[in-house]
């Protein structure tokens, strides 16, 4: 009760800033419908908790295939992923596409793999670490439930908390239709109670992550796994020299 009362009192002085990555498929200018869902959501962290939002569509940046966060010769990602860093809430945004995330998405969370290899000296924890993740999702046929768990499955493996609720999309019925902003989804009851179920709880976790952050030492947990290892023919790859 203790630590509740002091993440409430908290609330109105930590500002916190949440990214949305917006994985259309589509350049600026097109209309992107997960913008349009982006863009309500955002209303809500702004008005109701006084968080600061960004944007950044993927799509438009030079983001070549590759493993590492910064793959040279023109790559921008290394861009996105300072913005990823300076966040504390991490908004991963999709449309669906053959049931699955867009390619876009894909590329991102290929590009992430890079901050394994960017632990902290001291504790070895990722950079995703004591940030808060979550995902929204547009489209006009099934595939909501597919794309938010492989959202946020990925963003936890690479450090961030997932809180309960954290993920807000909008489907239309089978087969072909007009999509989020034709079919005026704002007005859906079950977008708009997933989208404040979700800015409540990552709000509530990233307060609570800035005043208790995970302490958990990686580099401790990698040295007892080898020790206890050392029969196993298997060689995790961070205990490569």
């Amino acid at each position: 009760m203790i630590i509740y009362a002091e993440i409430l009192n908290t609330r109105d002085t930590m500002v916190l800033k949440t990214l949305f990555l917006n994985c259309t498929i589509k350049k600026s200018p097109k209309v992107s419908h997960t913008r349009g869902l982006c863009d309500d959501i955002a209303k809500v962290y702004e008005k109701e908790h006084g968080v600061q939002c960004d944007f950044v569509r993927v799509v438009d940046y030079t983001v070549p295939s590759g493993l590492k966060s910064d793959m040279g010769d023109g790559d921008e990602w290394p861009m996105i992923l300072k913005k990823i860093k300076k966040s504390d809430i991490i908004i991963v945004g999709t449309p669906i596409w053959i049931g699955n995330i867009s390619s876009v998405a894909q590329r991102v969370f290929e590009r992430l793999e890079g901050t394994y290899s960017e632990g902290n000296k001291g504790n070895g924890q990722y950079p995703l670490y004591n940030k808060v993740g979550g995902a929204v999702v547009t489209g006009t046929e099934d595939g909501g439930h597919f794309c938010a768990k492989t959202i946020n499955f990925c963003l936890y493996r690479f450090g961030c908390t997932i809180p309960p609720g954290a993920d807000c999309y909008w489907v239309g019925p089978a087969g072909p239709g007009p999509s989020y902003l034709d079919a005026e989804g704002s007005k859906h009851l079950y977008t708009n109670r997933t989208k404040r179920t979700l800015v409540e709880n990552t709000v509530f976790m990233a307060n609570l992550l800035k005043k208790n952050k995970i302490t958990t030492n990686l580099l401790e947990v990698e040295e007892k796994a080898v020790a206890e290892s050392r029969g196993s023919n298997e060689v995790e790859w961070r205990s490569l020299k």
